[in-house]
């Protein structure tokens, strides 16, 4: 424990010196392992820097040198489950290749302002790259950055040339789902399509659905949905109580809002209406017999922290496409006509 009033982190490499009674550049090659001296010099600055509660102040270091060994991460709100396990993934995945991230987290963000300086933040410390792992933030907004360092989105799909991706396939998560209402015998269904801007793997996901009911011959009600999981609930109830048999949801967080409202109307799920969500990471869902995909988030930030240690020491010609599908999970909330 430090017994000096100074607080640990204002501790020098100096103080350290001085305590020691060497010199600074004697201190420094000692607390790096560098140099020769006697054993009880090292010994006395080891001691010193551990009495003064010394800490490294590596950042420093590295921007002296040009540039960090610290990868930036940008994660959307990770109360929500899913960015929340992603997180911890990713920073488990950093630690085993020995790479540092430094995270910033951005909540609701009209337009991405908030995330657009966030990165600027993050650039000023000299991050030798970054992970993006939120929807909010379009492409055009991050392309600039690229001529910067490598830019890597973790989750959602990337269309530029100049951003690389590990992601969920989010156009079979869709099909997967629509497929499995259809095989249940569903001839009218609502789907709950969020706003591209507002969640862009909801999107995807809700026009594979949309697509794959289409071909099967189903009666398909879209109805347009923004960021919050009770939009459009009352549209889709509208169109139950018009005949519509299942209510298909891009998240989770969306089903719960729509078998809340049904639940509300004196509706039974499924007995009176199926409802499907996805993501299958919400804590409980198992208990609530969720109909849902499972995404895989394990496989996604694995690849995402591999991708990102090989851009750090190559430069790759064409952007790195790392796509994955998770499994549908039946659940007891869609059930047979």
């Amino acid at each position: 424990m430090n017994s000096d009033s100074t607080p640990a982190l204002r501790v020098t490499i100096s103080d350290v010196a001085t305590a020691a009674g060497v010199s600074r550049a004697t201190a420094t090659r000692a607390l790096k392992g560098e140099g020769r001296f006697a054993p009880e010099t090292q010994e006395r600055i080891l001691a010193e820097a551990e009495r003064l509660g010394y800490v490294p102040n590596t950042m420093a270091a590295e921007l002296a040198a040009g540039r960090t060994g610290t990868v930036g991460l940008m994660l959307r709100d990770a109360s929500n489950p899913a960015y929340g396990l992603l997180f911890s993934r990713l920073q488990d995945e950093a630690h085993q290749r020995g790479l540092d991230l430094l995270t910033v987290t951005i909540g609701a963000d009209e337009q991405g302002a908030k995330q657009v300086g966030a990165l600027h933040r993050l650039l000023g410390m000299r991050v030798a790259g970054l992970i993006v792992a939120t929807g909010g933030i379009t492409t055009a907004q991050l392309e600039p950055f690229a001529d910067q360092v490598p830019i890597l989105r973790a989750g959602r799909a990337e269309t530029s040339g100049r951003i690389h991706s590990a992601h969920y396939d989010d156009p079979a998560h869709g099909r997967l789902l629509a497929s499995h209402v259809v095989s249940l015998g569903h001839r009218r269904v609502v789907v709950l399509a969020g706003d591209e801007e507002a969640s862009f793997p909801e999107h995807l996901r809700a026009l594979a659905m949309q697509q794959t009911l289409t071909d099967a011959g189903v009666d398909v009600t879209l109805v347009s949905t923004g960021a919050r999981p009770d939009e459009g609930v009352a549209e889709a109830l509208s169109a139950v109580r018009g005949g519509a048999t299942a209510v298909m949801c891009a998240s989770d967080y969306r089903q719960l809002a729509v078998m809340r409202a049904l639940r509300d109307a004196g509706l039974s799920v499924p007995g009176d209406v199926s409802v499907t969500g996805c993501d299958g990471i919400l804590p409980g869902a198992d208990l609530l017999g969720l109909t849902t995909v499972r995404i895989p988030v394990e496989r996604v930030a694995a690849a995402a922290v591999e991708t990102m240690q090989e851009l750090l020491t190559s430069d790759a010609a064409t952007p790195v496409r790392r796509g994955f599908a998770g499994e549908l999970v039946p659940g007891a909330t869609a059930g047979a006509l």
